[in-house]
């Protein structure tokens, strides 16, 4: 088997499974994840198959594997589909095929396989626990399978094919077509206790927001293809040629060239995608799904896609442009919205009391980062920080999981009525759950940016070295100071979880979460701190040099066509991103290592009502739902529904209905029973009459019968003289 052909099986595996466990196995759930962990499997080993050989390659980025094939016949040439494999789809398809395999063995344990079926579970709705009896004869109550458990295998299944086709391919439009299909599944998963309103109602607002991206991505990849001809990438992203005509060519749309209108456009995409301000608040409300779901958005698939499509396209974005130089517009536009959106989100997760939704703001808050640096030029940090944020936030968001099922066992077993949640209801988790403590630990740190053994520290400093060695003042200072919040934030979320004393009688009797649990996360930790020194710079202090920058000369090899942010070294952001890390994190300690039960949070207290406007998201969806859903309801509802339905196109309709029963009425009166009817009894009683008539010569006598017969002879016989002989 060809290295080629490998890399064209590497999706199969998950969409096999898909199809199986749908048609077959879902009545069988051991079967059904064995069939989702063994296709994620084995797309993980082609994968590692397929890296291996691509490592091996001395120069992959000039000579990337490649196969394609005809496809969909046009008038002229069909449109080819293939694979592609250089140095940015390797490290994509690394983390990728990690963290999908973790989060399938780990969703075996969260949905409690081999517990009973719970007594009042039902499908749609998020199980309540069975009630047993134990040895010794006591009643317990104890964690329920999940009643949809093979669905929710077949679906995360098709969630990591479409990743697996998106990453793989060699051209925008299968690209797209990927694409789509993690929007589909978002929306089926987020929504998977689809009888819970909120959770059906969190599918349909990420979908409808995610669709908004997708129309102006779709714009983009129509426009593409009409100035260029093709929508492969090496035709375009790697044609020094075509991206110089893009980057001269003036478009229609506000004086852009080709180049940005069409950047601009499949930006749009990635804002809903990656959940960027202002198509941010579909990813919040998205934790409505199960943890694996969390993860699987936020680390392996969705989200990462976004950032990964601007990285992908990062030759287009920045065309025209070389280092030193001032931004183009459309290198404006990303790094504007990635460090707004990473100060936002940031200040935002400050106030969020859901151990879930302050991971969610701080994803938001990451991916922010990461189109910060691809808009100021920075490709490899873009690259890297996208994979160091794979893995530390699937091992968060599992680990927050972890969390949330020893909680929900500490609530069985007291009966308290608490979300287990919010972290106001936790504390002292450390001791009851020390493998999920310490392995929350390590992706807590390199969210943080712990400076030297985490890999978030290495990734972080590139993105604020890129800005600061471009000139970037603004977006430099900003990310710096979303930075301290998230250390902040991650601390304390970590005290309040973690540290401490229990804060509830449910959180001293939590319970440490099985081994399909506690291995991913454990996997997941050891990446999260070593990744970073594949990444460590040559002029760092001290260690700089004694390992390779394996990462910077690997990625770096796509950029020798084009510029990247200026490389000087500059201890600034060095010391920006210590001072930031170690005191945000000190910071978030001292403020909430003695937070009793019951205490107001430290930062109400200090901010009054800046921290309800924090808290509230500061009314973003409130906003939204006054400017946009209202107006959109009373549309719908009132004008189209009463006005235009009811009372224009019903109107017109019962006045047609009325009209034909009047007409009807009309042609009963006049035709029907005074032409009509009227002729026909005229009939009637005319054959009547003439019958009766006719009755007066059947007297029964033969003799008449005999004179009337030769009556008619002679008559006929006068008639045929006259009218034919004579």
């Amino acid at each position: 088997m060809t290295i080629q052909t490998l890399v064209w099986l590497i999706p199969l595996p998950p969409l096999l499974a898909f199809g199986l466990i749908v048609l077959l196995t879902h009545r069988r759930r051991k079967l059904s994840h064995g069939l989702a962990i063994g296709s994620a499997g084995v797309s993980w080993l082609a994968s590692m198959l397929v890296i291996i050989q691509a490592l091996r390659m001395p120069k992959l980025a000039q000579t990337p594997i490649v196969s394609d094939i005809a496809w969909l016949p046009l008038a002229n040439d069909p449109i080819r589909i293939g694979i592609l494999v250089d140095p940015l789809t390797v490290v994509t398809l690394f983390f990728v095929s990690w963290t999908v395999l973790m989060i399938f063995i780990y969703s075996v344990g969260y949905h409690n396989f081999g517990q009973p079926d719970g007594e009042h579970d039902r499908p749609g709705l998020p199980p309540k626990g069975a009630h047993i009896t134990d040895a010794n004869g006591q009643a317990q109550h104890v964690p329920s399978v999940e009643p949809m458990y093979s669905r929710f295998f077949a679906l995360i299944s098709l969630f990591a094919f479409g990743m697996y086709l998106l990453v793989v391919t060699d051209n925008l439009l299968t690209l797209y077509i990927g694409w789509e299909v993690m929007g589909l599944c978002s929306y089926l998963l987020i929504g998977f206790w689809y009888a819970k309103p909120s959770a059906r109602d969190a599918g349909m607002k990420a979908f409808l927001t995610t669709r908004i991206g997708d129309v102006f991505m779709l714009l983009g990849l129509a426009a593409l293809y009409q100035v260029t001809g093709t929508l492969n990438f090496r035709a375009t992203l790697a044609n020094p040629a075509v991206l110089g005509e893009l980057a001269a060519a003036t478009s229609p749309v506000l004086g852009l060239s080709w180049a940005g209108l069409i950047a601009i456009l499949l930006f749009i995409g990635t804002i809903g995608k990656s959940a960027q301000f202002p198509l941010h608040v579909w990813l919040p409300d998205a934790m409505e799904g199960p943890t694996p779901v969390s993860a699987m958005i936020h680390a392996a698939t969705m989200v990462s896609a976004g950032v990964y499509l601007m990285v992908r396209f990062f030759p287009l974005l920045t065309a025209g442009w070389q280092p030193g130089e001032a931004l183009t517009p459309a290198m404006q536009v990303v790094a504007t919205i990635g460090t707004f959106t990473a100060i936002f989100a940031a200040v935002i997760a400050l106030g969020q009391n859901d151990i879930k939704r302050v991971l969610a703001y701080s994803t938001i808050s990451q991916l922010g980062f990461m189109l910060a640096a691809v808009g100021v030029g920075s490709f490899v940090a873009a690259a890297f920080h996208l994979v160091t944020h794979a893995f530390f936030k699937a091992l968060l968001f599992l680990g927050s999981g972890s969390v949330i099922h020893g909680m929900e066992h500490g609530v069985m077993h007291t009966g308290e009525h608490l979300d287990p949640q919010d972290m106001r209801n936790m504390g002292g988790l450390r001791r009851t759950m020390p493998l999920t403590f310490w392995t929350f630990l390590a992706g807590g740190m390199a969210l943080a940016g712990f400076p030297l053994v985490t890999a978030g520290f290495w990734s972080k400093d590139e993105i604020l070295a890129g800005a600061f060695n471009g000139g970037n003042w603004v977006v430099f200072v900003t990310l710096a100071v979303a930075a301290l919040l998230t250390a902040f934030y991650t601390m304390r979320l970590i005290t309040l979880t973690f540290l401490g004393q229990p804060r509830t009688t449910a959180a001293g009797h939590a319970q440490e979460s099985r081994r399909e649990m506690t291995l991913p996360l454990a996997v997941l930790a050891f990446f999260s701190v070593t990744l970073g020194w594949v990444g460590i710079p040559q002029d760092f202090p001290l260690i700089g040099g004694i390992l390779p920058n394996w990462l910077d000369e690997f990625l770096g090899g796509m950029l020798l066509t084009h510029g990247e942010a200026a490389l000087h070294h500059s201890n600034i952001p060095l010391w920006t991103s210590l001072i930031v890390a170690l005191g945000g994190l000190t910071l978030g300690w001292l403020a909430y290592r003695r937070q009793a039960a019951g205490q107001v949070d430290i930062l109400e207290r200090g901010l009054g009502p800046v921290y309800s406007l924090i808290q509230n998201k500061f009314y973003v969806d409130e906003l939204y739902s006054l400017v946009f859903i209202r107006p959109a309801v009373w549309v719908s509802e009132t004008l189209v529904a009463k006005w235009i339905d009811l009372g224009i196109l019903d109107g017109i309709l019962h006045g047609i209905a009325n009209f034909g029963l009047w007409l009807g009425r009309q042609l009963l009166r006049w035709i029907d029973l005074l032409v009509i009817t009227n002729t026909g009894n005229a009939v009637a009683s005319g054959t009547g009459k003439f019958g009766g008539w006719l009755r007066r010569f059947h007297t029964g006598r033969i003799q008449q019968y005999m004179v009337m017969a030769m009556f008619l002879l002679i008559l006929t016989g006068v008639l045929f003289y006259a009218l034919v002989l004579v």
